[in-house]
């Protein structure tokens, strides 16, 4: 009976170990399927393979070991895990005709994907490389910086790609479209050609502990995360630091129908960007909103954060917090001024002055909370809306902005540490600002505030500019502003339709210009 029992065990044990075996996901080392790992080698038709054998056996873990490997457009499968072990490196060739197309050229490569994986301790390398000559186009979005550089009578040198006009390829690391549970973690993506990772239409994405690069002196165009029309996005504990954008929230139709991006958390990053290190993209056609980024760490950046629509759209629902910013200007030709914080509602016709056919009203920026911020900056933080589309429900709190001036740039203009105009129902409370040397001759007012309605500032600190006699907070055009329990030294109002200006417990020195009404301006002890 004993016996019996023994082996009845022994055969139940073995028909569990054989089920694991029988229902494991193969293991496919690329090696095994002709990869070498020398890097002038070709192994794109090893991996290609390796991926779609375990594809066709249901899914599994395609393994690159330690080695370098060259590669074109790679193809991924549902349900495929790529490992990158530590020490391995895939670099995308520089040969164009590896690639499917122009637009959808890319490294890694999936639309319509399920369940799928790119992950490990390996490297993706683009193998970008720039070329310095003179400008020989008009970007109107950075106008004023060309103008001002022409000023200095400096040569407008700038970088390009190598090849551009020439009909070279500029691929992608990696994009997905309309793919489902993605996750991409632990990896290295340098040297992107073009953006370093663009999903589109892709639902329940997760980014964790990847670390992009691309040089901040040189790399136009090399955006690090760029989501477009995606849902339930996670990125944290990554390290960014990019030639352009780092972060980039788009609502487009580059790559089919328009969709919201919506339901996005950023958490425990560091981002570094030539350009913006976050920014709620101007190409928003549609909806950028319900995001909430906290714990992110920016330095070495020209702006910071970045809300911006041309086309549009509208972004809506945004909450950041634990944020620390450092942002300096960088060369003239990216887009930023050394300013911690941006908002700009514009259409597109009004900056470079084509009108456009069918071209959508103003859109929408409303509702965002910055909160716990502490930014030291060199440009004005301006939050300006549109004159038919003001923003609305912004909420400032505890946010700390330090001002200096960049010795080494080019060129300086910053005259206000921080505007806002065209806006409503704004609450700003804790608000600090300070000058930090070294100074500049152009610096006068810490805040102004231009065409606003119900603007409420609690708690706030606002330093007068060195060695200016502008006061330290301006008001123009303004309907419906408290200022409460304020260090601010002096204040101007200006413009006919300002009325309704309380002042409690506030002992600013107060001017009011003649157009003002006579009970516009109240003082309250």
């Amino acid at each position: 009976m004993k016996k019996r029992h023994l082996w009845g065990l022994l055969l139940f044990a073995t028909l569990i170990v054989w089920g694991c075996f029988a229902s494991a996901q193969p293991f496919c080392n690329i090696k095994e399927f002709g990869a070498t790992g020398i890097k002038a080698d070709d192994a794109r038709p090893a991996i290609q393979k390796a991926i779609d054998f375990c594809a066709q056996s249901g899914g599994g873990r395609v393994y690159v070991p330690p080695g370098e490997y060259t590669s074109g457009q790679i193809h991924l499968k549902s349900g495929i895990r790529l490992h990158l072990e530590a020490g391995a490196t895939i670099f995308a060739t520089l040969d164009p005709h590896q690639y499917d197309d122009s637009k959808h050229a890319a490294l890694i490569y999936g639309d319509g994907l399920n369940n799928i994986a790119i992950e490990g301790a390996g490297t993706l390398d683009g193998q970008a490389s720039y070329e310095w000559r003179l400008s020989d186009f008009t970007d109107y979005y950075i106008l004023p910086n060309q103008r001002r550089m022409e000023a200095t009578g400096k040569p407008l040198l700038r970088s390009f790609p190598v090849g551009m006009n020439s009909g070279a390829v500029y691929p992608r690391m990696v994009l997905l479209l309309r793919c489902t549970d993605v996750r991409i973690a632990g990896i290295k993506l340098v040297r992107s050609r073009s953006w370093t990772i663009n999903p589109y239409a892709c639902k329940r994405l997760t980014i964790d502990g990847v670390y992009i690069y691309s040089s901040q002196m040189e790399a136009v165009w090399a955006d690090g995360i760029d989501p477009d029309g995606c849902s339930d996005v996670h990125i944290s504990n990554s390290t960014i630091e990019t030639g352009d954008d780092a972060i980039v929230f788009y609502s487009t139709d580059m790559w089919g129908p328009l969709l919201p991006t919506e339901n996005v958390t950023v958490t425990n990053c560091r981002l570094s960007s030539s350009s913006s290190a976050i920014k709620f993209c101007d190409g928003n056609m549609l909806a950028v909103r319900h995001v909430v980024i906290s714990n992110v760490n920016i330095t070495n950046s020209n702006r910071g954060l970045a809300f911006m629509v041309f086309d549009g759209g509208i972004v809506e629902d945004v909450v950041i917090s634990g944020v620390t910013i450092d942002t300096r200007r960088f060369d003239w030709f990216w887009w930023g001024d050394g300013d911690p914080i941006h908002f700009n509602v514009r259409r597109r016709s009004e900056i470079d002055g084509q009108p456009k056919p069918n071209e959508p009203p103003a859109g929408i920026i409303r509702n965002v909370t910055i909160a716990n911020v502490i930014a030291h900056g060199q440009g004005t933080s301006m939050m300006q809306g549109h004159p038919d589309s003001w923003l609305q429900g912004i909420r400032l709190s505890n946010v700390r902005l330090f001002v200096s001036h960049g010795a080494d740039a080019p060129y300086e203009d910053t005259s206000a540490a921080m505007t806002l105009k065209f806006a409503r129902d704004v609450k700003m409370t804790g608000v600090e600002i300070h000058w930090e040397e070294p100074h500049a001759a152009t610096w006068q007012s810490a805040f102004v505030a231009d065409q606003v309605k119900d603007l409420e500032v609690n708690d706030a600190a606002f330093d007068p500019a060195p060695n200016s006699s502008q006061p330290a907070m301006r008001l123009n055009d303004a309907d419906g502003v408290t200022l409460h329990d304020s260090q601010v030294a002096s204040l101007v109002v200006t413009g006919a339709t300002s009325r309704n200006v309380r002042l409690i417990e506030t002992g600013a020195q107060v001017t009011s210009r003649p157009e003002v009404p006579r009970d516009g301006v109240k003082i309250v002890p």
